[in-house]
């Protein structure tokens, strides 16, 4: 009888099973944009912009102000952010259209190895040397496309609808949108999107010329960010509707900057600042947050590998940024480093930045960083090449042309956003030059990075964008880090 009094006693304080058990791992999304600016979103300040979408999941989630892509180059920018890994440390793939070594591990395949269900929906550009990357990383593999449109966007929807339900997902969102040429204007569907962008309404860069020329160039791009945008919320209603938006760390980027001069492919912040919205809310301490702490997107995979409860892999330099989430005052890392290397012309370009400065180094100077092809062949740039020939540039328009470059520049952020007084020079800052350039040169060292004796030489002409042609194109030449194996080395340099 005492037994049975005894039993019934501790039976009251016995907590369910069900009350111990851990959370629902997060479902992890990415949606990123192709060649948008960082201040082409409307909650970063965009005057010209529609994004109602994303700016709503920015006002219930975080905004990262101070996050930074590797490369400013569609594909060595991807790679890198799905290894987690700096571009020369991707072997081949440091440079346009290649593909990343075979010995380096993907985000996706170390989630899909813990349990969770992959898709990769939209544009891939990613690629392994020796075959395709396929069913051991992704379950789902779709370029997205339908009939009316060719921003890869409309099936994402779908791809969460039809998900295996008892899994948690990582799925990678890749819309083809701002990517020239503009096909958004075409596939317009006014009672989605609202109407055009007006160029008048317009706010112009520095850099470009304020003709009716670049103006539509602009309008057309900035369409195909209102689409993205849309679809963007398609993703979210669709979240909601199955109940698990909450659940859902999604994060919202691009892979570089706007296709116009003096964006893509730089290193100035115009071409490797990226906006990078996180909306999570069961994993947030506060909605409607800004973070000004420094990000760099190799940071991503370990970010989603914590959320996860998965151990990154040692060849993830990155380090997660999951502390953000609680205190957007924490410091995760003190020193974001990016590369420019061939995209369309030969280059070979580094930067650094910390403490809000950014050093630059330039390791061919005598050529001009005009800006990939596309960007060369369009009205915008056209418009420039007239107010050079008639010598009426401005000195930011100038820039584009600039020929020789500064081996070294230095720039204090905040007093000069637009990066267009080098202080390199000026003896007051030589301080935080040196230290600036010991950091480039302490990472340089510890990633094994090295530019080879012959850089790939350029593949298009470098007045009018057209291609060389297989007679005039000089073989490729070696990828940085070669000389060194970086694709063998793991240390992560200065973070």
């Amino acid at each position: 009888m005492k037994r049975l009094a005894l039993l019934s006693l501790l039976s009251a304080f016995v907590i369910p099973h069900s009350a111990f058990a851990a959370p629902p791992r997060p479902n992890l999304i990415v949606c990123i944009a192709d060649d948008v600016s960082w201040d082409d979103f409307g909650c970063y300040g965009s005057k010209t912009a529609r994004t109602p979408r994303i700016d709503a999941l920015a006002a219930g989630g975080m905004k990262l102000t101070e996050a930074y892509l590797t490369a400013s180059s569609c594909s060595p920018s991807r790679s890198s952010i799905i290894t987690g890994r700096y571009p020369h440390n991707n072997g081949p793939g440091a440079e346009l259209h290649q593909p990343v070594a075979a010995n380096l591990p993907w985000l996706p395949a170390v989630l899909r190895e813990n349990g969770y269900h992959t898709a990769i929906v939209g544009k891939n550009h990613m690629t392994r040397v020796g075959g395709p990357v396929g069913a051991e990383t992704w379950d789902l593999i779709d370029p997205g496309i339908t009939p009316d449109n060719h921003g890869a966007e409309s099936k994402w929807a779908e791809t969460i609808e039809k998900r295996p339900k008892d899994k948690p997902f990582f799925f990678w969102f890749a819309s083809l949108d701002a990517h020239r040429a503009w096909d958004a204007d075409k596939e317009w569907v006014e009672s989605k999107y609202g109407p055009k962008h007006r160029p008048q309404d317009i706010t112009m860069p520095p850099f470009l010329a304020d003709d009716e020329a670049t103006r539509d160039d602009l309008a057309s791009y900035h369409n195909e960010i209102t689409r993205f945008d849309h679809f963007v919320g398609k993703v979210a209603d669709t979240l909601a509707a199955e109940g698990i938006l909450d659940h859902t760390l999604i994060l919202i980027l691009a892979d570089n900057g706007r296709p116009f001069p003096r964006a893509k492919t730089r290193l100035h912040d115009s071409g490797m600042k990226t906006a990078l919205v996180a909306h999570w809310p069961a994993g947030m301490a506060k909605r409607g947050s800004s973070s000004a702490s420094l990000v760099s997107v190799i940071d991503i995979a370990p970010t989603f590998l914590e959320a996860a409860g998965v151990k990154a892999p040692p060849s993830f330099q990155g380090v997660s940024f999951m502390p953000l989430f609680q205190d957007p005052q924490a410091v995760t890392r003190r020193h974001a480093f990016s590369e420019h290397n061939w995209h369309d012309y030969e280059a070979h370009g580094r930067s650094v930045r910390s403490e809000g400065w950014l050093y630059l180094r330039n390791q061919r100077p005598a050529l001009a960083w005009q800006g990939p092809a596309d960007s060369v062949r369009s009205p915008s740039h056209d418009s420039l090449k007239a107010l050079r020939d008639a010598q009426k540039l401005t000195p930011a328009q100038a820039d584009v042309f600039q020929a020789p470059r500064a081996t070294e520049e230095l720039y204090l952020t905040a007093n000069d956003p637009n990066q267009l007084q080098n202080l390199a020079s000026d003896p007051a800052h030589a301080e935080t030059k040196a230290r600036l350039a010991a950091l480039l040169d302490q990472w340089t060292a510890e990633t094994g990075d090295a530019a080879p004796a012959r850089l790939t030489p350029d593949s298009f002409d470098r007045e009018t964008g057209e291609s060389l042609g297989k007679k005039n194109q000089a073989p490729r030449g070696d990828y940085p880090g070669l000389p060194k194996n970086a694709a063998s080395i793991n240390a992560p340099g200065p973070r």
